[in-house]
This record gives C-alpha cells, structure tokens and sequence, in this order.
C-alpha cells in the first residue's frame, strides 16, 4: 500500500508560543496526520527567547502528542514544505488585516510552489487580542502574562 502521508507545516517565529498558537495547532491536528511547528530564523530580527527556548517550550506544550515535531528553518517557508514533504501551511488569523497580509502571502508561496496550499484558521474570539508584541510589553514591564502561555508552560520555563 502507498499511503501518502498528510504532513502540514505551521510557520512562525513563536516568541513566544501562546495558547493562541496551542490552539490554532490542537483545532488543525483532526486534518492532518502530522504538524510541524515551523520556526524560522531570522538574523535581522530581535528575538525575546533564544531558538533552543523556544523549541523546548513548544516540545513541552506538546511533549505528549506524536503527531507533532517541531524544527527550525531559515529558508523559504516553501522550501522547508518542500523539504518535508508537506504541501500544507497552516496560519491563524485574529483580525482583517492579519487577512490581508496572509493572503498576500499565500499567494505568493502559491507563485513560487503550485502545489502549496494554505490553510486559515480563526482564532478563538478569547485569543484574539494576543500577540507576541502584547505578550513583550507585559513581559518587559513584569505584568502578569501567565495566562498567555499554555496551561503546562510556566514563567520559570521561560527563564
């Protein structure tokens, strides 16, 4: 039997992983037979959270579910599909603009590689206000954040 294998890839910097991005990730996961949580790298970009911290934190979050693996990439988003074996990038959308910039997107990744497909998801209307800029100001000025992380990640993972 040749079964192809149903593999999507969820990009982002994820810094941090909220439980906006847990979500969108556990309401994709009946979809597809496997996820990727994407990382990408890059150089140019401020991050909060080191690469090695945010791996671990997303591994934590999913530490239990096989059908999740998470990697880095600092290529085309494309190309690491390609790479994978994935013909599926997954995106959350909280609001219009957030539409707006990922369907331009989606349509340029459709010009570089056909059979990419892009799969929208709505946030929950809870998560809707949650980014990682809200998340660094409350971090940067020690506001309780703590109920922006998922439920097994605490503030010391974050250290």
């Amino acid at each position: 039997m040749n079964e192809k294998l149903n593999i999507a890839v969820f990009p982002g910097s994820f810094d941090p992983f909220t439980i906006g991005h847990e979500s969108i990730v556990n309401r994709a996961l009946p979809f597809f037979d496997s996820i990727i949580i994407a990382i990408g790298v890059n150089n140019s970009k401020n991050c909060l959270f080191s690469l090695e911290k945010r791996i671990s934190i997303i591994e934590k979050v999913f530490h239990e579910n096989s059908k999740i693996s998470v990697k880095s990439y600092s290529e085309l988003t494309v190309n690491f599909c390609k790479e994978n074996n994935s013909k599926v990038i997954i995106r959350g959308l909280r609001t219009v603009l957030d539409f707006e910039i990922e369907q331009t997107i989606a349509h340029a990744n459709k010009n570089i590689q056909k059979e990419i497909e892009t799969f929208f998801l709505l946030t929950l209307p809870e998560h809707s206000f949650i980014s990682s800029t809200v998340f660094r100001d409350l971090y940067e000025y020690s506001a309780d954040f703590s109920k922006l992380l998922p439920s097994n990640i605490s503030i010391n993972d974050l250290k």
